[in-house]
């Protein structure tokens, strides 16, 4: 079954993080995602820019009509996503567990319930 994994935060969130702490936390992630990308159960990891560079895109009259975003207002944004491929619930929640930001913030674990027909 595959899993999406979210983490949140803000542009204030990540400003007040200390410059210094920076290299160790990514070496952390890299770790992180080389493990289970070698276990088969990380199937991609995502990082987002700011929602300031989120953009809103419709359809009008046959033309994208593209607006300043994101959709939601909210005091925070999804900053990462993760898709994960695992047997089975539980070890998909022990793999959202083992991100390194898991300790201080939050991952929202989303089943997927579709995914689109391969191209043969």
């Amino acid at each position: 079954m595959k899993y999406v994994a979210m983490l949140y935060g803000n542009q204030a969130k990540w400003d007040s993080f200390p410059a210094e702490a920076w290299p160790e936390a990514i070496a952390k992630q890299d770790a992180f995602n080389t493990r289970y990308r070698e276990s088969g159960e990380l199937l991609g990891a995502f990082g987002l820019a700011d929602a300031a560079a989120a953009q809103l895109v419709r359809r009008e009259d046959g033309v994208p009509a593209v607006t300043d975003g994101p959709y939601l207002k909210t005091e925070e944004y999804i900053a990462s996503f993760y898709l994960l491929d695992c047997e089975s619930l539980e070890r998909a929640q022990q793999i959202a567990a083992d991100m390194p930001f898991a300790d201080v913030e939050p991952v929202e674990l989303w089943p997927v319930l579709h995914e689109s027909a391969k191209d043969g």
